[in-house]
């Protein structure tokens, strides 16, 4: 028996009793979930695109405790926004948190706004991110379609249609906002909660502990392994960097700051050359900043994965004597505090960056 190829999506409208009955027994307890006010929900929303659960928690409660409100948002000084934001990555979603803070105060009067159309026009919300705030905070009948959902649904209903591509996005959107129940919040949670924890997305799905299991097609069929369908990623580009952890003669960290637009944005870094640099090189090159090599000493080299590109870094322990030009020296306790530094540059073997 095969499946048919564009799925069985009626099967769809089965799901809400049983889904719903299991989300009430097992949904796991999380910050967000407590008390979900608007604004906790946009902040954990947005932590969670491209985050863990588990390592989201920490800086979800640390986030809350420092910026409470949307006022408070709006007002943060950008450095500290970012160093709250350290390690999480993706730091446009920081810079758009706030970009849609302060327009939130502009036309809101600070309040998030319950409308789907509101909440889309806002920096960094689509239209996953305005139907979880609107479904969740405000109950308004908005889907919810993450890569769980489509995963969930996929499998569901044996659908070998790509779930990579936009058109689907839009057709299980559709779909889901015929079947959303009087509670559109816990059953868009549900749905991702199941993709999260049960119907996983490597390996082998729990099957025997989904309460869609007598709906499922892919079970029933044994397609598990097959769905859902996804185009492959293209390759990322491989980025070769020399990374040096140069210091003065007071155990100073030079660090500059990225350009205002590209990847990491604004944040502070160690100085860094394109290329594979030996230990000539980077002498030379620090001799080029106005400063007087005394000791450069190799370190581990480094790796690091963004979304589009790889950095294979090359590293040097470095001391200098001299001043320097284009950078800050930061003393080995103001790098916990005043400096937002990419997990790039927190490499085993390099950090504590101090002494």
């Amino acid at each position: 028996m095969t499946a048919p190829r564009d799925g069985a999506w009626y099967l769809l409208e089965q799901i809400p009793g049983p889904l719903l009955d299991w989300y009430h027994r097992s949904a796991r307890v999380l910050p967000w979930r407590s008390h979900p006010t608007p604004y906790r929900v946009w902040i954990s929303e947005i932590m969670l695109q491209q985050t863990r659960v588990e390592a989201a928690k920490p800086y979800y409660l640390r986030f809350l405790e420092a910026l409470p409100d949307v006022p408070a948002l709006a007002a943060c000084p950008e450095d500290t926004l970012l160093k709250l934001w350290e390690g999480l990555g993706y730091y446009s979603r920081a810079r758009n948190l706030q970009k849609a803070a302060r327009l939130v105060m502009e036309r809101h009067g600070g309040e998030l706004p319950a409308s789907f159309q509101a909440l889309r026009a806002l920096p960094g919300v689509g239209d996953y991110t305005a139907g979880a705030i609107a479904s969740i905070a405000f109950g308004l009948p908005c889907p919810a379609v993450d890569g769980n959902v489509l995963r969930v649904t996929s499998r569901v209903t044996a659908s070998y249609e790509d779930i990579g591509g936009a058109k689907i996005k839009v057709q299980v959107g559709d779909l889901i906002r015929k079947i959303l129940p009087p509670q559109p919040g816990d059953f868009n949670q549900a749905l991702m909660e199941l993709g999260a924890c049960v119907c996983l997305p490597n390996g082998e799905p729990l099957c025997g502990d989904c309460p869609l299991g007598d709906i499922c097609q892919a079970k029933k069929l044994g397609l598990q392994g097959e769905l859902p369908v996804k185009a492959p990623k293209k390759a990322r580009r491989v980025q070769q960097l020399t990374v040096l952890l140069l210091r003065d003669e007071k155990g100073r960290l030079a660090l500059r700051r990225r350009p205002a637009a590209g990847l990491l944005a604004g944040m502070w870094e160690p100085v860094n050359l394109p290329g594979r640099l030996t230990s000539e090189e980077v002498a030379a090159a620090v001799a080029g900043m106005g400063l007087t090599p005394l000791e450069v000493a190799p370190l581990p080299s480094g790796r690091h994965v963004f979304t589009h590109v790889e950095w294979e870094m090359t590293a040097w322990a470095v001391r200098a004597a001299g001043a320097g030009a284009g950078v800050v020296w930061a003393a080995p306790g103001e790098l916990e505090v005043g400096y937002p530094l990419p997990s790039a540059f927190r490499q085993a073997g390099w950090w504590p960056l101090e002494g």
